[in-house]
């Protein structure tokens, strides 16, 4: 076997080896998603960062090609399986510190959404956050602040009660009265993204008093620079 073929077995083994491993289901039970390991976000980061990486080795040309295919699914994979990790480690922590009732961090792929209820932070009518709810804010802050290589999207959301233009605006409002509150913990302004949805995208039905409770919410869409 010459050296060459020798290499490339070893990194394409390599890299099976990694992409299997990602692939093994764990025996964690998440409070906010039971379906997913506390491992997962990790997992999935390897799996599609080695892909990426083997995609972008794919483009060399002649003997070397696979070689560095499979190169670069080995460095995608490590680089992506880093992100996840910081992601599951972040989510267990503000699954932990945010303790108000209908406070939520779920995981979706390479991102995390943290959606705190309407009734959490605002009166009704009004853009205004409270003084006395600012505490799960300022604990977000610190989160965000001990994890910098992220940015956070600020989503403002209201159900359809009302003229749609002005829940539009309100939303967009509440969102930036929450930005600003995470800006005033220490978060750089540059990685905090406000926009309001108004009535456009509810959870739940607006047919019922609870349906449109859950519709008026703030999520904070966290996701990694890289």
């Amino acid at each position: 076997m010459t050296t060459v073929l020798k290499t490339k077995t070893i990194l394409l083994s390599a890299a099976a080896a990694m992409a299997l491993t990602a692939c093994v289901p764990g025996g964690y039970t998440g409070a906010n998603n039971p379906d997913q390991s506390p491992n997962a976000n990790r997992n999935a980061g390897a799996i599609t960062g080695a892909l990426i990486g083997g995609a972008l080795g794919a483009k060399s040309k002649g003997d070397e090609k696979l070689t560095k295919a499979a190169a670069g699914a080995i460095v995608g994979g490590v680089i992506g399986g880093a992100i996840g990790s910081q992601l599951d480690r972040q989510a267990q922590e503000l699954r932990r510190d945010l303790t108000t009732n209908g406070v939520s961090v779920v995981r979706q792929g390479n991102q995390l959404i943290v959606t705190m209820p309407q009734d959490v932070l605002f009166a009704t009518d009004s853009a205004a956050v409270r003084p006395d709810l600012q505490r799960d804010l300022y604990t977000l802050a610190g989160s965000l602040n001990r994890y910098p290589d992220t940015t956070v999207e600020v989503v403002g959301h209201t159900d359809n009660t009302g003229d749609a233009a002005y829940n539009m605006r309100l939303s967009r409002q509440r969102a930036q009265s929450v930005a600003n509150v995470l800006i005033n913990g220490g978060v750089p302004s540059y990685r905090v993204i406000p926009t309001g949805r108004g009535e456009d995208q509810p959870i739940a039905s607006n047919l019922t008093p609870e349906g449109r409770q859950a519709n008026r919410r703030v999520e904070f869409i966290i996701r990694p620079n890289n």
